[in-house]
């Protein structure tokens, strides 16, 4: 049975709910990003702009999302990487999680910083945010460049650690993925 909280062998229930909630959305905000990105830029366009809304208000909920799950992972004991694992694996496992933590937060924070620079107000649910910077048309496209390649570089980390996960999983038979899984006992 799965406890709420962290043990030294798996995760809890809320982390897992919090990795797999976070997972979703950050890949369906890439999804979107990169459809939205491909959409002309001339005139009028008001399926782009209600994309682009979406985009912000999710990113930010991202945001909040990531301040919860690094709460959470404070609090909680963090479960033991598998002991035959070498050491340059657990070095590198232990990057790639505090890289995503860093791309959980840079990446909606700079999307904040580009609408700022570009003087377009980001709502969360009806609330208006307060600008990060004042309106800068050469902020806003380095923030552009800056929020595209964070955006790339996350899927590679995606893809990295999907795999990492799976060759866990399916070659060394290990308690890997099985401790992010729910419903499952390691």
């Amino acid at each position: 049975m799965t406890t709420l909280r962290n043990t030294e062998q798996r995760y809890g229930t809320v982390a897992i709910a919090l990795h797999w909630l976070m997972a979703l959305l950050l890949i369906a905000l890439i999804v979107l990003g990169l459809y939205m990105s491909r959409l002309p830029d001339v005139g009028f366009d008001k399926n782009k702009i209600l994309l682009v809304l979406y985009h912000k208000e999710y990113g930010m909920l991202a945001l909040g999302l990531a301040v919860v799950r690094l709460a959470w992972r404070v609090g909680n004991v963090l479960p033991a990487l598998v002991e035959e694992l070498p050491d340059w694996q657990q070095v590198a496992a232990r990057f790639v999680h505090l890289c995503f933590y860093g791309f959980m937060f840079a990446l909606p924070i700079s999307g904040w910083l580009m609408s700022s620079a570009a003087g377009i107000p980001v709502y969360v649910f009806g609330v208006r945010l307060p600008d990060l910077i004042a309106h800068n048309e050469y902020r806003f496209q380095q923030l552009i460049e800056i929020h595209k390649w964070l955006g790339y570089a996350l899927i590679g980390f995606i893809v990295l650690h999907a795999g990492a996960a799976l060759r866990h999983h399916f070659l060394s038979r290990d308690n890997t993925l099985k401790k992010m899984l729910p419903g499952t006992h390691t």
